[in-house]
């Protein structure tokens, strides 16, 4: 995929290996963010309006770490503990219970694409 850069502003005072440091920190930091929360925490707290200024992805720089989230898998495996939390507080809830499979259902086809990939 080609990089995406832009032109640096003036005031921005980070270097690209500082931003994959502190894209890094935050990922040990709060491990359950995925690469689209971190963006945010860098324009919010950093200053950095975008990484790909630096031509970086945040996505890219987790994966060669090995600490990259896929958000569908994170996002499903939530909705899974919900479910099941809330079929456990009412039994005869059929609806959830469906749905539930459902949602297990597409958990196990992200799990099984995500692990084809890394092949």
């Amino acid at each position: 995929m080609a990089k995406i850069t832009m032109k640096k502003p003036v005031w921005l005072k980070y270097t690209e290996d500082e931003v994959k440091e502190i894209i890094l920190k935050i990922a040990e930091k709060q491990p359950e963010l995925t690469a689209e929360k971190i963006g945010l925490v860098l324009r919010d707290s950093y200053g950095i309006p975008k990484v790909a200024i630096y031509g970086l992805k945040i996505s890219d720089v987790l994966k060669k770490e090995g600490k990259y989230i896929s958000p569908d898998l994170k996002n499903l495996e939530g909705k899974t503990a919900n479910l099941e939390k809330h079929i456990t507080k009412n039994k005869q809830d059929q609806h959830t219970k469906r749905s539930l499979i459902i949602t297990k259902a597409k958990l196990k086809k992200v799990r099984e694409y995500l692990a084809e990939e890394k092949k």
